[in-house]
Order: structure tokens, then sequence, then C-alpha cells
């Protein structure tokens, strides 16, 4: 198992997201702050660049900011597609975003996907069984799957492709 300190992964939840709009460089210091180091460090390039956002507000995957600032939403939006672009494509991503939007209000769904994002990082990394209710509706068995997909794929990449474990 990775020596991943799990009791440590934070997602910032609806309440903790800034409830002040803010400007483009200040959503890149805040996003590097919200996003836990483990993540960061995992992936090959920067995972936030002002050319990314621009590039999600002209295909239509995050509104386009007003006056220049983006809001909570914004944020929300950008932190989930920080991880799922790791797995997903973008096109992907945004029918999952319009999915979980359409079944719940907005900080209803961001806070299930932190929920069980970081129920899937401990559950991964300590490897324990991944406990969840019994019946799950639909949506949530889709977001479950979702973000293991993610966490399963880091898991991966930690412990046995950015080592040296005597695996040839």
């Amino acid at each position: 198992m990775a020596n991943l300190s799990t009791s440590k992964i934070h997602i910032p939840r609806w309440s903790e997201l800034p409830n002040i709009d803010l400007y483009m460089d200040q959503v890149l210091n805040y996003m590097e702050e919200a996003i836990p180091e483990i993540i960061q460090t995992d992936f090959e390039e920067p995972y936030i660049t002002k050319t990314m956002i621009n590039n999600y507000v002209k295909q239509e995957i995050i509104a386009a900011p007003t006056k220049k600032k983006y809001n909570r939403l914004h944020i929300a939006e950008l932190i989930v597609i920080t991880f799922l672009k790791q797995v997903y494509s973008i096109g992907d991503i945004q029918k999952l975003i319009q999915l979980a939007l359409s079944t719940s209000p907005a900080d209803i769904a961001y806070n299930r996907f932190c929920d069980v994002l970081e129920e899937s990082f401990v559950s991964t990394f300590s490897g324990e069984e991944y406990s969840s209710p019994s019946i799950l509706t639909e949506e949530q068995y889709l977001l479950k799957n979702v973000v293991q997909t993610f966490v399963n794929k880091l898991y991966v990449q930690l412990n046995y492709l950015k080592k040296d474990n005597g695996i040839s």
C-alpha cells in the first residue's frame, strides 16, 4: 500500500469554498491550496492554468465568468474537472457534471462528490473494503464508480508506476 496519510486528504466542501467572486489569478491560487498535495505531485503537467480555464469557458464546460470573476459554482466545477480529467475526456466530464446538477442542487452534488472521493481514497489506500449503503440510486452508483476510477489510477501510479519496485 502507498504510504499515504489518507486522513489528511480533504477536499473543501461547498461551505468552505470562497463566498466572494474571484479573479483568475485568485482562482489559480485557491486551486493550488484546495487540491491535496499528493494529487498535485501526481500530475505530469500543471493541473490547472489560465489557458485551461479559458478553454473550459470557450467549450462551455463551465459558464463564463461575470465581469471576469468566478463564483463558488465555477470553483466547485474546476475542482471536479481537475480530478476527473485524469481519467475522462472533457466532454464526458461535462456530461457527468450536467447529470449531477440535473439531479441535485449544486451544493449537494458537489459535497457528495467530495464525500465519495475522500471515502474512496481512504478505502483504496488503506486496503479496506469501500463501504457504501446497500441501496444506491443510479446516480450515486455512477458517482462511486466515476470517482473510484480516478482513485484506482492514482493508486496504481503511486504504488507501481512511479517507483522502482523490482517489477520488470
